[in-house]
């Protein structure tokens, strides 16, 4: 659900000059006696921590609902990050001081889904503005006049009720000083500290460092010369020599200037001729995914040889979130694998390639913290995701971002990474059911944007509740009209039928809810592929080609006697 405020605009008039001059005439002759001329002084932005530089001060969020973060910013290196929640908008105010009979332009850069911006306690009329989403910065602004005898003005901004977080910086409240001044001018910022070299290719080498306060970017040095800039605390050098030493320093900028250079340190790019280490097993026609628990959480516990051959591509759950943005690693939980090694984890994955199968490394989760957000972070995904490919053989990687994507960045770090691993790669998504009701939609977007990489999306139709379907008309979940109705909507949206799969639990105890008998998985897939054992929705026309099915998770269906992959997989490997 969404309203529309009724907003307030108007145009801002500038404040005449005011002057007088003042001349004599005297003995026959002009002269100027007196020049008197006065000016209101110049506006100012009477916002403080405007840029949220100094975290939250001066702000105050609703329910702890605020935060600062330093990736992704508009500006310096700290930008608002407010969450809402179900009963909770996620509300963050500022008293400002302002002078009476006044106007004053209220302006922010803000991402994300549904961002409001607006002042109350004006005197006059409260304003407010709003955009319905951005996966990228955008400027709102909005202006309001104070009344005769209004000295402070509550500016705000939220977001709306159950929807993702949303980012605002650069706040500005441009008017006459109202008695509290502005944020003092910027000074040349400190050198930044923390320079590190991450893990190299024989032609890159990445990079990351502190955050500097005041700074708007950064300028990379290597060999003590300029290399190339970055707004955020991390770079990639490419270009480089294999087997090669380099030297990297940076500094830190703002408008006042550049920071004298950080500690140098040193890096040294990889050898030749390791190889692409992706094997570039192939996904058959119809496939069957299934998600492998690297923990142990009361089902079964497996080690990667223990999942049955029904299953064509395993996704392991999950890789591991880092310090640094974007980039991910994986830690085997041996201890709660009763001491599986990574040793014998890697021989299990080639086992599984040499059987034909994928095994492929799974990034988010219902926990997962991932942010692919900016350019630096979309770099160090795709760059730690390599590495991972690297060092355990995995095919390729599944994106299961439950709190949130941002389809420009999340596109760039996989075509980055494809770039890398080759055309080999499998690429799998397991959106919820809320991210694939619309083409708008930032996983429907990323889908789409690499459509031509991408292998299956294996939407989960659980944990859902009711939704649209491609008809328009609302379907309850654990029904074959939810499977097919929904699954129309990717296939109508612009998927193609290889690239649509059907995502359910295991057993009822695999999810809160959404749960459906293979039966009815069984039943869906005919209804795609042929137009068979359809509910009261039956689609427009049939799609032989549709890649299969998905299901949470292989552990689940060993505790429940691996009675879901014995039903389905042997369905979906005779799907024509």
């Amino acid at each position: 659900m969404e309203r529309s405020p009724a907003t307030t605009h108007r145009r801002r008039h500038s404040r005449p000059l005011l002057g007088a001059a003042m001349a004599v005439v005297a003995a026959g002759a002009l002269s100027l006696t007196g020049l008197v001329s006065s000016a209101e002084a110049a506006d100012v932005n009477v916002a403080k921590n405007a840029g949220f530089e100094s975290g939250l001060a001066n702000w105050t969020c609703s329910g702890g609902s605020g935060a600062t973060v330093s990736s992704p910013v508009h500006g310096g290196t700290a930008a608002l990050r407010a969450t809402p929640a179900g009963l909770d908008n996620a509300q963050c105010t500022q008293t400002v001081a302002v002078k009476p009979n006044s106007t004053y332009a209220l302006s922010s850069w803000v991402q994300g889904s549904y961002v409001y911006l607006g002042a109350s306690g004006t005197g006059t009329t409260d304003v407010s503005t709003w955009t319905p989403g951005s996966s990228g910065w955008s400027q709102l602004s909005t202006s309001f006049t104070t009344g005769p005898s209004t000295t402070s003005v509550t500016v705000y901004t939220h977001g709306w009720y159950g929807q993702p977080a949303y980012l605002v910086d650069d706040v500005s409240v441009s008017g006459p000083d109202g008695g509290g001044g502005t944020d003092p001018a910027p000074t040349i910022p400190a050198a930044p500290a923390g320079l590190t070299v991450g893990t190299a290719t024989s032609s890159s080498l990445p990079l990351s460092w502190n955050a500097v306060s005041g700074a708007t970017g950064y300028t990379v040095y290597k060999d003590g010369a300029k290399t190339t800039t970055s707004t955020g605390t991390s770079a990639t050098i490419t270009g480089l020599a294999a087997d090669t030493a380099y030297q990297f320093a940076v500094t830190a900028t703002n408008a006042a200037g550049e920071s004298v250079k950080s500690a140098t340190v040193s890096g040294r790019t990889a050898k030749t001729g390791g190889g692409n280490p992706n094997p570039g097993t192939s996904v058959p026609k119809h496939a069957v995914t299934g998600y492998w628990q690297n923990f142990n959480n009361g089902a079964t516990v497996q080690k990667l040889s223990d999942v049955p051959a029904n299953y064509d591509i395993i996704a392991v759950s999950f890789a591991d979130a880092t310090a640094t943005p974007g980039a991910v690693t994986f830690n085997l939980d041996s201890a709660g694998l009763n001491g599986y090694t990574v040793d014998q984890f890697k021989a299990d994955i080639k086992a599984k390639q040499a059987a034909g199968k994928n095994v492929i490394i799974s990034v988010g989760g219902e926990k997962g913290s991932v942010a692919v957000n900016s350019d630096a972070s979309a770099t160090n995904f795709a760059n730690s995701l390599y590495s991972l490919i690297q060092e355990y053989g995995f095919n390729g990687v599944d994106i299961d971002l439950e709190n949130g994507l941002n389809s420009t960045y999340m596109t760039k770090a996989l075509r980055s990474l494809s770039q890398k691993a080759g055309s080999g790669l499998v690429i799998t998504m397991a959106p919820q059911t809320i991210d694939m009701q619309s083409t708008s939609g930032e996983y429907f977007k990323t889908a789409l944007n690499i459509k031509d990489i991408l292998t299956v999306v294996n939407m989960q139709y659980y944990n859902s509740g009711s939704m649209l379907g491609c008809d328009g008309k609302v379907y309850s979940q654990g029904s074959v009209d939810f499977l097919t109705a929904l699954a129309c909507i990717q296939l109508e949206g612009g998927l193609d039928a290889s690239q649509v799969g059907l995502g359910v639990p295991a057993s009822t105890r695999g999810a809160g809810s959404g749960y459906v008998a293979p039966s009815v998985v069984n039943a869906a897939l005919d209804c795609l592929a042929k137009g068979t054992n359809c509910g009261s929705f039956k689609p427009s026309k049939t799609y032989p080609g549709v890649r299969g099915a998905m299901t949470w998770s292989t552990n689940w269906d060993a505790t429940s006697g691996n009675a879901w992959s014995n039903a389905v997989g042997p369905h979906v490997h005779g799907l024509p």
